[in-house]
């Protein structure tokens, strides 16, 4: 559970950066679409303004990729549960 608090850790912290104001410089698509165009929170998802389906396709699609084959509880054939590098 160490990796699913460290990613709501930094959903936290993706969370409050773009409802301050911060966003990524330049374009999002092809299209030209900024970062800004699109609304925080909920709202990019499935709001009239929100991210195209095939973007939150990819989006998911990614973390899927990285929960199966990079994000593993047993890395570097450590036991499952322990993480290399954790304070203890």
């Amino acid at each position: 559970e160490i990796k699913h608090g460290r990613i709501s850790q930094l959903a936290f912290l993706g969370q409050i950066t773009t409802r301050a104001g911060y966003h990524l410089p330049g374009a999002i698509d092809g299209a030209g679409d900024s970062f800004e165009s699109f609304p925080n929170g909920f709202a990019a998802i499935g709001g009239p303004d929100s991210i195209p389906g095939a973007g939150t396709g990819q989006i998911l699609f990614f973390i899927g990729a990285l929960e199966l084959f990079v994000m593993k509880d047993s890395a570097n054939g450590a036991e499952p549960g322990e993480f290399v590098g954790d304070f203890r």
